[in-house]
């Protein structure tokens, strides 16, 4: 029972190995639902809702295009100049696959930062 974030993708990512359709995260945060938004409208995942009547589990609807995903521990701060290196650090080639950031207008790519010129927070990666 550590990180909420790392838990969850840790789930998704061994239920997408197993080529499994559907993962169900025991624990959530608002932050783990952002962080599944920005996955989804990527399109790496299907759909995911929260489950009702178990307090706190998201149901995740998997398509199997994830080739790895996972989160970012320690968090590292990074400035718009710095994200080619954290790229080579967790992306497999530059182009390919995303950085989730927290900046101080809310969670994006590391694309999207790049384009707006945010600095920000690492949360997680995924290709």
């Amino acid at each position: 029972m550590g990180d909420t974030i790392s838990d969850a993708l840790s789930a998704i990512m061994i239920a997408e190995n197993i080529n499994k359709k559907e993962c169900l995260v025991k624990r959530s945060s608002k932050l783990l639902l952002n962080v599944l938004g920005i996955i989804k409208a990527n399109g790496y995942i299907n759909d995911f809702r929260v489950v009702s009547r178990l307090r706190g589990s998201v149901l995740v609807s998997l398509s199997g295009k994830i080739n790895k995903i996972g989160s970012i521990r320690p968090r590292f701060p990074c400035k718009v100049t710095e994200y080619e290196s954290y790229e080579k650090m967790f992306l497999p080639a530059s182009g390919f696959g995303f950085i989730i950031v927290s900046t101080s207008e809310g969670l994006m790519t590391h694309a999207d930062a790049k384009n707006k010129n945010l600095g920000g927070t690492l949360i997680a990666y995924f290709y």
